[in-house]
């Protein structure tokens, strides 16, 4: 996922600069997590009238990118932060690239405590982490130490527990407050890690892991494994591909979501390995590509549903399910919305894994690879239609000129091009959408008012191919600095996958814009509300453009939507956090930020002010610079606000002034209506 996006990175940065000179139920308990995967918060304070007067209210920097030098290759602040109850010491509680956590104080920035687990930093793999969990003590005296805690699994796969109140590590739990799984001594920080935060409820901790999976034939298990809340003593683990032989992972990166009433945890599962040969992994693959139901307190399977059979693309599950009430005709259903990087909505009978709007099996192309069994046919939701085209034609084909429109044109027509999942052929083949989405792990935000989903969309065509045996030169994981194609030896297999975008010879994709959009998808109905380009290309080039370009950006991180109707979000590949109009996709409000927000943003409300907050840190992989600020936003406080007004107001009346004797003026000289002028006798 994270190398399709740096491949891309660069890809309209020649765009900006020929437009320069142109050719021609209820809802979770808000603050403290997001187990139904909603990005909501029911603040209403900052509303779509007022807030283009948001400003700047505080800036916390860790310091993780000054200490990121050396060994590690892509460091990446993508956390969101929580705000933690009054009686757990009512702290916002985020991690850093490097997972150490840090609580700070929701009305200053200013750092009340700090845990610093001392993982490894020698690993070229990214360094991220997207956030922390957080729980209460179901029993006992609340006083005493760790009766609030911090849950956090690190990028060498400890699971860790501290005192939400100080940050000291809960001496009960595990070995010192530390539970080593077993990926810790078994593998390296370089095959399998961690980027989600964990989930706990129910006195449970469920986690899943990020697995380097398309290296290797016969990669890591992806294993969810539970561990008791209090002690850390295991609980049950799930291994999405029990039974199956010659293969790995299928794992669970993205975030979990939870019904502990229900007593089930969801679980968006990835790609059996390797992501594009699948001859030694032959039928559908067991439970990858899908959404599984497990038992909270057994680890049992309850129900499972498959995205995609026997996936040659690299189409994992990409983001938590969003457990919602959807209007049944016979009253509310339990129900789970499920983003693809396929461009796809899934919504589901939470209970039992029922397609609530008709799921239909159809037939697509079979593979040309020697041994290699596609499966015949791929699911297709009826409704909500698709959120991207499911076939790219060469009448699809756009450029700046007729002159490289027509490249992009022979272009497309010389792949092999069957629509969404053609299988990869030693012919190049075209992937729309790549394996960057479609949706990826920022999800959707969920504005329960409207019942409307609005889901961030990459939208840009790749090309795969499979070369025969290894070649020399290439690469273990993501490509090298200045290289846009991905060129990797899927050990244990006959070939190694190369895998870029399709681009014009200008260096533009060869699809129209936008290349990154919102969608707001209408859940009840199953239509499409709105879309909106996400992201100006005037940043990418090697100088920025002083105006904006809104062609859509590659983007990742997720959005927030309030109850208000404002929906914020950053993402994109041009340094802005954005405000839209959840109501019909208007941008109301950006903000030019120090570097890139690849995080999903938060917002709570503190000593009667709301406050919204990201997480801008860049991404080393992406060319775009890194950065470590947390940055929180307000409207301007009372005083703040009537000083504004009064400034406002005397400008007003300046301009006023201004503009009348200037009228005057006007008048004057065109009609000799100025002042009479009496002569005087002399």
């Amino acid at each position: 996922m994270d190398m399709a996006f740096r491949m891309l990175a660069g890809t309209v940065a020649l765009a900006s600069l020929l437009l320069a000179c142109p050719t021609g139920s209820a809802e979770p308990a808000t603050g403290t997590g997001d187990p139904f995967g909603w990005h909501h918060s029911p603040a209403t304070q900052i509303t779509p009238e007022n807030v283009t007067r948001l400003q700047p209210a505080w800036t916390h920097r860790n310091g993780d990118m000054a200490a990121a030098s050396g060994t590690p290759s892509a460091v990446s602040a993508q956390s969101t932060p929580i705000l933690l109850p009054p009686q757990a010491g009512g702290s916002l509680v985020y991690c850093t690239p490097f997972n150490r956590v840090i609580a700070l104080d929701p009305g200053t920035g200013r750092e009340r405590w700090s845990y610093d687990p001392q993982v490894p930093r020698t690993s070229t793999r990214p360094y991220r982490c997207r956030g922390v969990a957080y729980a209460q003590a179901e029993q006992g005296d609340l006083a005493a130490a760790c009766a609030y805690r911090i849950y956090t699994v690190t990028g060498d796969r400890r699971l860790i527990a501290v005192d939400a109140r100080t940050g000291q590590p809960c001496e009960g739990f595990g070995e010192r407050g530390v539970v080593t799984l077993l990926e810790h001594a078994r593998y390296g920080l370089d095959v399998v890690g961690t980027s989600s935060a964990p989930i706990v409820t129910n006195g449970v901790v469920v986690l899943g892991s990020a697995i380097l999976d398309f290296v290797y034939a016969e990669a890591p298990r992806g294993l969810v494994a539970a561990y008791d809340a209090v002690t850390g003593a295991p609980r049950w683990t799930f291994d999405p591909l029990q039974g199956m032989t010659g293969t790995g992972a299928a794992n669970a990166w993205a975030p979990l979501a939870v019904d502990a009433a229900r007593d089930l945890v969801f679980v968006p599962t990835g790609a059996a390995s390797p992501d594009y040969y699948g001859a030694l992994r032959p039928g559908p693959n067991g439970y990858a590509n899908a959404v599984v139901a497990l038992r909270l307190s057994t680890g049992e399977v309850a129900w499972s549903f498959q995205l995609v059979h026997h996936d040659l693309w690299d189409y994992d599950t990409p983001a938590q399910p969003i457990l919602f009430d959807w209007p049944g005709p016979d009253g509310p259903v339990p129900a789970l919305a499920q983003v693809s990087k396929q461009g796809f909505v899934f919504i589901l009978d939470r209970r039992d894994g029922r397609p609530l709007f008709p799921v239909q099996e159809r037939a697509v192309p079979a593979s040309t690879i020697a041994g290699e069994q596609a499966w015949p046919t791929q699911p297709f939701p009826t409704r909500p239609p698709p959120l991207l085209p499911t076939r790219i034609t060469p009448d699809d084909a756009w450029g700046l000129t007729s002159w490289d429109r027509g490249r992009c044109h022979d272009a497309i027509a010389g792949l092999r091009n069957e629509g969404l999942f053609t299988p990869p052929a030693e012919q190049p083949t075209l992937l729309f959408p790549g394996s960057l989405g479609g949706a990826n792990w920022g999800g959707g935000a969920y504005w329960a008012q409207r019942q409307l989903l609005i889901v961030n969309i990459n939208a840009a065509p790749f090309v795969a191919r499979l070369i025969p045996g290894a070649v020399p030169g290439a690469q273990q994981d993501h490509p090298s600095d200045g290289k846009k194609k991905m060129l990797v030896t899927m050990q244990g297999t006959p070939y190694t996958v190369e895998v870029g975008p399709l681009l014009s010879p200008l260096g533009i994709p060869c699809t129209a814009p936008p290349w990154g959009k919102l969608v707001a998808v209408d859940l009840a109905g199953g239509g499409i509300a709105w879309e909106a380009p996400l992201g100006s290309v005037h940043d990418m080039g090697p100088f920025p453009l002083p105006w904006h370009i809104n062609w859509g950006t590659p983007n990742l991180g997720g959005g927030l939507v309030t109850d208000s109707g404002v929906f914020f979000i950053g993402a994109t590949m041009d340094r802005q956090f954005r405000a839209f109009d959840a109501r019909d996709g208007r941008e109301l409000w950006s903000y030019q930020l120090p570097v890139d927000a690849t995080a999903t943003p938060m917002s709570y409300t503190y000593q009667g002010r709301q406050y919204v907050l990201i997480n801008a840190g860049g991404h080393a992989m992406y060319h775009r610079g890194t950065g470590d600020y947390l940055i929180a936003f307000a409207l301007p406080e009372a005083r703040q606000a009537s000083e504004e007004a009064a400034k406002e107001r005397a400008g007003l009346v300046r301009e006023a002034d201004n503009l009348v004797g200037g009228l005057a003026m006007e008048l004057e000289v065109e009609f000799g209506l100025g002042p009479t002028v009496v002569p005087v006798p002399e």
